[in-house]
């Protein structure tokens, strides 16, 4: 039995403008047909940008049961890879940054990040760490920050994951982006090491004016934590990789 392929995405940075993120995703998904990918990773809150003030996560927030991201499910239809990607969710009168796994159009489920930066203080925390199964792999989701607490990437491994799925987003301000930059994989290498998954993270690249700087990283990392796909920093592409099915 062929594992799971695994792309994970280095996109641009794309701020308030859904059509263009779905766009973005059409084109990855274009690309990931040639190479026969079956899953495709994006950033973390990649559908709408990662904005923290408030009228932009009022505008832009979506509910999971809305018209709104019933017209994004609807665009997404024809994409034979099933998607994991971050978006702004507003669920009962509350804000949540979470990841979406989408097949053919169908919503499977939504990782709420458990683990909120300083910045994120109108957003809820998540509480649950779902698993889902896809060609003999079963795998959870974290988000970014997640990545810095062993207990979140223990929750997906508790529940028999063989592959954990962080979505980031490090368009950073250029100090801490030079700082963290070589940073992001040996804690990721951490996480791995300590719950024998496989990890795959999808980050963004580019600038935001004179001030910010997105580097990626955008890997595979394997049960050993060694680096086994990557995207070069500030390179747009996808890292692929074949994970095992589990026995």
């Amino acid at each position: 039995m062929s594992g799971l392929r695994v792309g994970a995405c280095q996109t641009p940075e794309i701020l308030g403008d859904v059509e263009a993120a779905l766009a973005c995703v059409e084109s990855f998904a274009e690309q990931a047909e040639a190479e026969g990918v079956d899953l495709l990773l994006f950033p973390e809150r990649f559908l709408q940008g990662y904005l923290v003030e408030g009228p932009h996560l009022r505008t832009h927030a979506l509910d999971l049961d809305g018209e709104g991201f019933g017209a994004v499910l609807k665009r997404l239809k024809g994409i034979s890879q099933t998607l994991v990607f971050g978006l702004i969710e507003w669920q009962g009168g509350r804000l949540f940054n979470t990841a979406v796994v989408v097949e053919r159009g169908v919503l499977l489920g939504a990782y709420r990040k458990t683990h909120l930066v300083p910045g994120e203080a109108l957003f809820h925390h998540g509480k649950d760490y779902p698993v889902f199964h896809l060609k003999g792999v079963r795998f959870g989701i974290n988000i970014c920050y997640d990545a810095q607490f062993a207990e979140a990437a223990a929750g997906v491994a508790a529940q028999g994951a063989r592959l954990l799925l962080l979505a980031a987003q490090n368009m950073m301000r250029c100090p801490a982006a030079d700082h963290w930059k070589d940073l992001h994989n040996k804690i990721r290498t951490e996480r791995v090491r300590e719950t024998g998954m496989w990890l795959a993270s999808s980050d963004v690249t580019g600038v935001r004016g004179e001030e910010r700087v997105g580097y990626g990283p955008t890997c595979v990392i394997n049960p050993r934590g060694e680096v086994v796909a990557r995207v070069p920093l500030m390179e747009i592409g996808m890292a692929i990789a074949e994970i095992p099915p589990q026995t």
